[in-house]
């Protein structure tokens, strides 16, 4: 396979990357964070063939908005306060999600790439755009050097705003735990969090 590279805003080109996922095809595309790499929901082996990604690494899911959020998984409070104060943006939330188990879920602050996960019904399957174990790509260039071949398009949306990986929290109980500190520290989620939950 031959992977294409777009300009993201480029005539048609969040069109196109939507098309090629529904046609079973993986897409990168930039986040807020760091370039993500998307499949179909139907078509998760190919994300973990081209990442090399161990099968036991579940996938999260990037929201268009945090309104789907009530419709994917059971919401906690702490979840939904820490939503509204960081959605759009680098916070990633693991919750439960009926019949699926744990799920982490996160709304990029990108319009690109909101509105590709839009177009493909609202969540979307997404994980860094790298090979596993290499570093986070942060311009479509990065993706390209470890990724050429392996996906069908990479769409350019220059060098991406936060530069670093999401703060990753477990909303599943209580208290909730920092899974990892990343963009948003420890002291920003606990502010959002007063008089809702404590962090452990």
């Amino acid at each position: 396979m031959k992977t294409r590279l777009l300009p993201a805003d480029a005539p048609g080109a969040v069109e196109e990357a939507a098309t090629a996922l529904a046609n079973g095809e993986l897409v990168a595309f930039p986040t807020d964070t760091v370039y993500g790499l998307a499949a179909g929901h139907d078509h998760l082996r190919k994300l973990y063939v081209a990442k090399d990604r161990p099968k036991d690494k579940r996938i999260p899911i990037l929201l268009s908005e945090a309104g789907n959020l009530e419709a994917s998984a059971i919401v906690t409070p702490a979840a939904r306060a820490l939503a509204a104060r960081f959605w759009p943006g680098p916070l990633t939330i693991v919750l439960v999600a009926p019949r699926r188990g744990t799920i982490a879920f996160r709304v990029p602050a990108n319009d690109v790439a909101r509105r590709i996960i839009a177009a493909s019904g609202g969540g979307l399957p997404v994980t860094s755009a790298n090979r596993s174990g290499r570093p986070d790509p942060i311009t479509a260039q990065q993706v390209l050097e470890q990724l050429d071949g392996r996906v069908a398009i990479i769409l350019d949306g220059g060098t991406t705003t936060v530069g670093e990986r999401s703060t990753i929290v477990d909303c599943t109980g209580e208290p909730i735990t920092v899974l990892r500190e990343g963009a948003i520290s420890t002291a920003q989620l606990e502010e959002a969090l007063v008089g809702v939950e404590s962090l452990s």
